[in-house]
């Protein structure tokens, strides 16, 4: 009886101090359920490395350096193709996407841009920015594609629409520093 008393003791022991090191906690205060990992599904993973593309790419607004007087300005390059189609997505997403039951593509994807405006405003003072003028260049940019569906269920068929346009509006908006820095008023006369 005593034996068998101290053999379960000592299991019992050794079963919750292994439990207890499982190797995922870490030293420092105890936080509960919120010690150990907490599994993330694709989609979500996937929406997040989604939103921090777009942010680093496309999100962030840059300065550069001021007009030079008499010399035209000029805006930056072009919308890409990755921006124009991740807008395409964000505006018109593809529906479906259950393998063998509905998919849709798009295929011979065409892009044509145009500038559409290209102008610059007057100087004024940003806060956190300083002296500068907002260069605002707008693009049109029409995509032809050809869009399959294919339907699986519960009769297979499959839809081809071969003459699919879609236009998109971009800005390329960005800020150009105005006179000089060094002066401390960044050139903007004392009024």
């Amino acid at each position: 009886m005593y034996r068998t008393t101290i053999v379960s003791t000592l299991t019992l022991a050794l079963a919750i101090s292994a439990l207890s090191s499982t190797g995922c906690t870490t030293q420092g205060p105890y936080l509960g359920p919120l010690l150990f990992p907490i599994p993330v599904t694709p989609y979500q993973m996937k929406n997040k490395e989604d939103e921090f593309h777009e942010h680093e790419r496309y999100g962030r607004v840059p300065v550069l350096g001021p007009i030079v007087p008499g010399a035209p300005h000029v805006s930056l390059d072009p919308p890409s193709d990755d921006e124009v189609m991740r807008a395409l997505e964000r505006a018109r997403p593809v529906e479906g996407g259950l393998p063998f039951l509905h998919e849709v593509q798009r295929n011979n994807v065409r892009i044509v841009k145009e500038k559409i405006s290209d102008f610059v405003d007057p100087p004024r003072v940003m806060p956190l920015v300083g002296p500068v003028q907002l260069h605002h260049v707008h693009y049109k940019c029409t995509i032809y594609f050809q869009e399959t569906k294919r339907i699986g269920w519960p009769i297979p068929h499959t839809l081809r629409d071969q003459d699919t346009s879609e236009v998109m509006y971009i800005d390329h908006n960005h800020l150009h520093r105005v006179g000089n820095m060094d002066d401390g008023l960044g050139g903007i006369p004392k009024s």
